[in-house]
């Protein structure tokens, strides 16, 4: 079997060109080539890094909390330190989150609800995920 690819490799008419000549059980074997669309912006890591468990979309903790205690949590994710723990004040998370007080303490409960947060004023720590996932109340 022959494939013209030429100046298409970088396209995504490549993958169905080729996908679209493969049969039976070629096609089954075939792997999905993984190629980042902007090689131009291809991400570093430079200075501190966090991190998102992809957990808490899997065991449902994205469904419990509301779009504004994401938010804050995505916040928090960015701003804590290795150990997950964030001193920034509540003024200043509002002012970056453009919401107000009422807004903060809100989402910051669900989030201590969710058991995704621990917090003792004025410290906020991001928690490991618990190894099972609480059931929805």
């Amino acid at each position: 079997m022959r494939v013209k690819v030429g100046a298409m490799r970088g396209s995504r008419c490549f993958w169905n060109a080729v996908t679209s000549q493969l049969n039976g059980e070629m096609r089954k074997m075939a792997h999905i080539i993984k190629e980042p669309i902007c090689r131009d912006r291809i991400r570093h890591i430079r200075g501190g890094f966090g991190w998102v468990d992809h957990r808490l979309v899997r065991d449902r903790y994205v469904e419990r909390c509301s779009t504004t205690a994401l938010a804050f949590y995505l916040f928090l994710v960015v701003v804590a330190n290795a150990d997950g723990v964030s001193y920034w004040g509540d003024t200043a998370a509002c002012e970056h989150l453009r919401i107000g007080l009422a807004e903060l303490k809100e989402a910051r409960s669900e989030l201590v609800e969710a058991d995704l947060i621990a917090y003792d004023k004025p410290i906020c720590q991001l928690l490991q995920l618990p190894k099972y996932a609480k059931e929805q109340r």
